[in-house]
């Protein structure tokens, strides 16, 4: 009997959770349809308008010839060859960009402007990919209870100084999360602004939308062909990726874990059993 009382607590905690995930997405997809929408089609229409007066001015060209160069740009685009410029624009495979996308393929942040156009090259990628994050994960994971080591002698550290446990994990928990984002969430915008020509905001959303794994890609640091860039400067930032990686999450994690304890909180069967659990 007891057994299925926390059988269907648990199943009632897997209802919540559902609930308020579908509803989330719900949530959220209404907001970006109401932010987004009229925007897209603002740019479709202007577009369209752009693409007729390109007619108007050149008469030698017809509509269907316009849409096959069209087709060319987007082609060379999904391939990673910026159509603005000339030949001369900057390979995007020379060793820094290879080390930066190297990267994205182990973190799993994929940002799309770039993939292998090759068939050996794809295939590498799929056994690379299925060997490196793995490894990424076992790195992040050392490198996470390293952070959180860290955390706890700062803990131990101040509750010399404060007597009171809960005052002194507040303040240590408040002081990882702020340090942590003024090295990985302020710092590198600020830098990512100067060279980019981003705007703050810019440049702060890239960085989460890279740390998050997201990588929707309209963002990339150093795939701009009008600017010259030190070598090193993908790389650079393919380094910063992996560290703050480790940082956000263990910052999800704690969100992930105050989540499960409201639910806990929530339903008293299921703190119970996690308390006899414990002991």
């Amino acid at each position: 009997m007891a057994r299925f009382q926390v059988i269907r607590v648990k199943v009632s905690c897997i209802a919540v959770l559902a609930l308020a995930h579908f509803t989330y997405l719900v949530l959220g997809a209404t907001i970006f349809q109401i932010l987004e929408r009229e925007a897209e089609s603002n740019n479709r229409n202007h577009f369209q308008l752009e693409k007729l007066n390109f007619l108007a001015n050149y008469t030698c060209l017809d509509r269907s010839a316009l849409e096959k160069f069209v087709q060319v740009i987007l082609d060379a685009w999904e391939k990673g060859v910026n159509p603005s410029g000339n030949s001369t624009n900057p390979t995007n495979w020379d060793f820094s960009s290879s080390f930066f996308f190297a990267g994205t393929v182990v973190t799993t942040i994929g940002y799309g402007n770039l993939s292998p156009s090759t068939v050996s090259g794809q295939v590498f990628c799929v056994f690379y990919a299925l060997c490196g994050i793995p490894l990424n994960l076992a790195f992040l994971k050392q490198l996470g209870k390293c952070l959180t080591i860290h955390l706890g002698r700062l803990e131990k550290g101040v509750v010399s100084a404060v007597p009171h446990k809960q005052t002194v994990e507040a303040l240590a928990v408040s002081l990882f999360v702020i340090t942590g984002s003024v090295l990985f969430l302020i710092i590198p915008p600020l830098l990512f602004s100067l060279v980019e020509g981003w705007t703050f905001g810019e440049g702060f959303y890239f960085s989460f939308i890279t740390l998050s794994t997201i990588g929707f890609g309209d963002y990339v640091v150093g795939s701009d062909p009008s600017k010259e860039y030190i070598s090193l400067y993908r790389s650079l930032a393919g380094v910063w990726i992996i560290f703050a990686l480790a940082w956000l999450s263990l910052i999800l994690n704690m969100g992930t874990k105050l989540i499960e304890h409201v639910v806990v909180l929530t339903h008293p069967d299921l703190k119970k059993q996690q308390e006899e659990e414990d002991v």
